[in-house]
């Protein structure tokens, strides 16, 4: 610590450049301050920090991450605990551009395996990002010395250690993240595809803030008894509440009722939430899959004749390609997608979807003969998806009845809270007279697998390899965007910033060679991630940490590929 007072002392008021003499490490009281890169100007991305305490003065005794689940829920609350604590005691900007600030990425509602911080037997780290202060591009070094030797041990202190933290509030952090983690594994073998607990709050604060309602404002959930079940958790034991079983389900109601409410918990149920989120356990098999239409989206060679053929001007459906997408071509696409990457349960909404993908009722058939309409409607592939492939879908229907003839089971939201319509809808249909027909002309037939071509995916811009992430929405790739607003199961832009690394990284190991399917590359990927974690898909070996990962899953990394514009793919034959 006294030699880097000294060198900062050393650099006061000279061109910002001189920072860069503070790379290194530096022994404090307790712990090791490591400053991996550091910014070219104020303006630039912050400097990189790391802060590591070893495990017998951290204190974090190895129950607490003694497996996977354990590990990233105790790895996501340190990373929470230092972002409160820089946020309380750091003075946030002063100087010029990202002057002052220390950040770290510690997500919101949702557990992720994260890259900001790492626990292990040996020791605490975390990984966070600090502006180096300046006036202009002349550093102010009393600033400086300010953040680095004040104010960041005291974030760690306050952070790192397990004596300043509230050991009950990690407990439940943990045990909560391996309950949902444990329950997910064991729908399978109880033939759910969702699990939604007595009492959850599943109405959010507002369109733009994904925190809970509050309970004296919101319906707590309450299972209908025809869907009502027990599931023992390792450490909440036994919980009460409704599973929905493989197959079709449907979702009805009036508008406001609750139902586009009761999807959204389904759809992020593939992931772990905090304690107090109120959708702790709600619940989904981590292959459910959102599906919507998608104007506008690149197609490349998807075999989309499952539900279109027999295009105007002989356009080929089999190799299916466009670089403008329409509502009914572009979910098709979207659910061989995701088929193609062995998706368990489709999840789709009626209100994002294209009318003419979901449905023709009778009186459209008897008008448009089936030779003049090239869709076949999702209603008449769903039960044979779920027959042939094993893919469940849940679907919310304000609009059309003909879904009741399918679907295994219909839930109705009235007032926030679901009751079972099944015997009530098919006794409606029974008495129907104007039935509609089945469109389908011939059987689903085997999925496609895809070979992406390498000289299609150029990562360079000019000389230089450029691939970096906007927000939530946003991949720049070399030159191209790839636009990923539709993929709704994206909760955390470090996600965004994890899938494209990724797909560099497939490149740079040559997984992606003209000869290995989407699927396959993939599963290398993940293995790689799996045996050496998430920095093993980072560009910077040469001493800067990734801490600015989070973990997507396969199907928004291949989401991602697939909305690439440049890319081009043979079919495995």
């Amino acid at each position: 610590m006294e030699k880097l007072k000294k060198l900062i002392s050393g650099i006061d008021h000279r061109g910002y450049k001189a920072y860069k003499q503070l790379k290194g490490s530096y022994t404090f009281n307790g712990f090791t301050l490591f400053i991996d890169y550091v910014q070219g100007d104020p303006f630039a991305s912050p400097s990189r920090l790391r802060v590591r305490a070893p495990q017998k003065i951290a204190g974090f005794s190895s129950d607490l991450f003694s497996n996977k689940s354990r590990k990233i829920a105790l790895e996501d609350y340190i990373s929470r605990a230092f972002a409160k604590t820089a946020k309380k005691i750091s003075r946030g900007i002063r100087g010029t551009g990202k002057s002052g600030i220390i950040i770290i990425d510690s997500g919101k509602q949702e557990i992720l395996q994260r890259t900001s911080c790492v626990v292990n037997n040996e020791f605490v780290e975390v990984r966070f990002y600090a502006g180096l202060p300046a006036r202009g591009r002349t550093i102010l070094g009393k600033h400086c010395m300010e953040m680095l030797t004040g104010e960041i041990p005291e974030i760690t202190r306050s952070s790192l250690l397990l004596i300043s933290l509230d050991k009950k509030e990690i407990k439940k952090h943990v045990y909560v993240c391996e309950d949902q983690e444990y329950i997910r594994k064991i729908l399978k073998e109880n033939k759910l595809v969702s699990f939604i607990r007595n009492g959850s709050i599943l109405p959010r604060r507002s369109g733009i803030s994904d925190s809970p309602l509050p309970e004296s404002e919101a319906t707590a959930f309450k299972s209908p008894p025809e869907l009502e079940v027990t599931l023992e958790a390792p450490n909440a034991g036994k919980i009460t509440g409704m599973g929905i079983p493989e197959g079709i389900t449907l979702i009805i109601g009036g508008g406001f009722h609750g139902k586009t409410t009761l999807l959204k918990a389904i759809e992020r149920g593939i992931y772990n939430h905090i304690p107090g989120d109120g959708r702790e356990y709600a619940v989904t098999i981590s292959s459910a899959v959102k599906i919507r239409a998608e104007e506008g989206r690149n197609i490349q060679k998807v075999n989309i004749l499952p539900f279109i053929s027999n295009l105007p001007f002989g356009k080929d459906t089999i190799k299916f390609s466009t670089a403008n997408a329409s509502g009914s071509t572009s979910q098709a696409a979207n659910i061989i997608e995701a088929l193609e990457c062995m998706s368990g349960l489709l999840l789709i909404d009626e209100d994002t979807s294209a009318t003419n993908f979901l449905i023709r009722d009778e009186i459209m058939q008897k008008i448009v003969p089936k030779d003049k309409e090239p869709i076949t409607p999702f209603i008449d592939r769903v039960r044979e998806i779920y027959k042939k492939l094993g893919t469940s879908s849940i679907m919310v229907m304000g609009g059309s009845g003909d879904y009741f003839e399918v679907a295994d089971n219909i839930i109705m939201m009235d007032c926030y809270l679901p009751f079972i319509v099944t015997g009530k809808a098919e006794k409606i249909v029974q008495n129907r007279k104007d039935i509609r027909i089945s469109e389908v002309t011939s059987p689903l037939g085997n999925l496609t697998q895809r070979i992406p071509l390498p000289s299609s995916i150029n990562p360079f811009r000019g000389k230089k390899k450029k691939v970096t992430s906007k927000g939530l929405n946003n991949i720049i790739f070399g030159i191209t965007n790839i636009d990923m607003s539709a993929v709704e199961q994206i909760v955390d832009p470090s996600q965004v910033n994890a899938i494209s690394d990724m797909l560099l990284y497939a490149l740079n190991k040559k997984y992606i060679d003209g000869e290995k399917t989407i699927t396959s590359i993939l599963e290398m990927i993940f293995n790689d991630i799996e045996k050496n974690g998430m920095d093993i898909i980072s560009g910077f070996f040469k001493g800067q940490h990734p801490g600015s990962y989070a973990m997507p899953r396969k199907f928004e990394v291949a989401a991602a590929l697939n909305r690439l514009r440049t890319l081009k793919v043979l079919h495995k034959t």
